[in-house]
C-alpha cells in the first residue's frame, strides 16, 4: 500500500528528533583550569582528586 498523503517535513523531523548528537559535558580542572571530562584525569596535568595525581609522559615533537 502507498501512503495516501505526503508526510510533512515537520512531522518527519519531529520523529527523528532523538537522532541528534548529544553535547559533551565538560568540567574544569581545579588545578590548571583546563576543560576535562568529569570523573576522569586531566589530560594536561594528570590531576584526578587531592589524593591522586597521575604522572603523564610528554611527547616530544620533531
Amino acid at each position: 500500500m502507498l501512503p495516501v498523503k505526503k508526510t510533512s517535513k515537520c512531522r518527519t523531523r519531529t520523529r527523528r528528533s532523538h537522532h541528534r548528537l548529544k553535547a559533551v559535558n565538560y568540567s574544569v580542572c581545579k588545578k590548571c583550569d583546563q576543560a576535562k571530562l568529569p570523573h576522569a584525569a586531566c589530560e594536561n596535568c594528570g590531576y584526578v582528586n587531592p589524593k591522586i595525581t597521575l604522572k603523564l609522559g610528554k611527547e616530544e615533537s620533531k
